[in-house]
């Protein structure tokens, strides 16, 4: 059995593997590569448009549970994305 997450963006079922891991970080958002970080993560697909998504739903801080600045956010997944392209 293959571990399957929920994109916090399209709110589409994925396979883990092919899901980045975001964790709150400092008021912020780290991106867990190694999806291996303790504590809450929330899942979202390397795509900029379910980022975007995320972002207008304010889905990521939810499933973080986490006060987490969006714009600051966003622009660390963006690095993160730009270096997967």
């Amino acid at each position: 059995p293959v571990p399957v997450r929920t994109c916090v963006g399209c709110r589409s079922r994925e396979e883990k593997v092919r899901l980045i891991r975001i964790v709150p970080r400092d008021g912020g958002v780290a991106v867990d590569v190694r999806q291996r970080k303790p504590g809450r993560g929330a899942y979202l697909h390397p795509r900029p448009e379910c980022l975007e998504q995320a972002l207008k739903r304010r889905s990521l801080g939810r499933a973080l549970r986490s006060e987490i600045d969006g714009q600051q956010a966003a622009v660390t997944i963006r690095q993160f994305l730009g270096v997967l392209t």
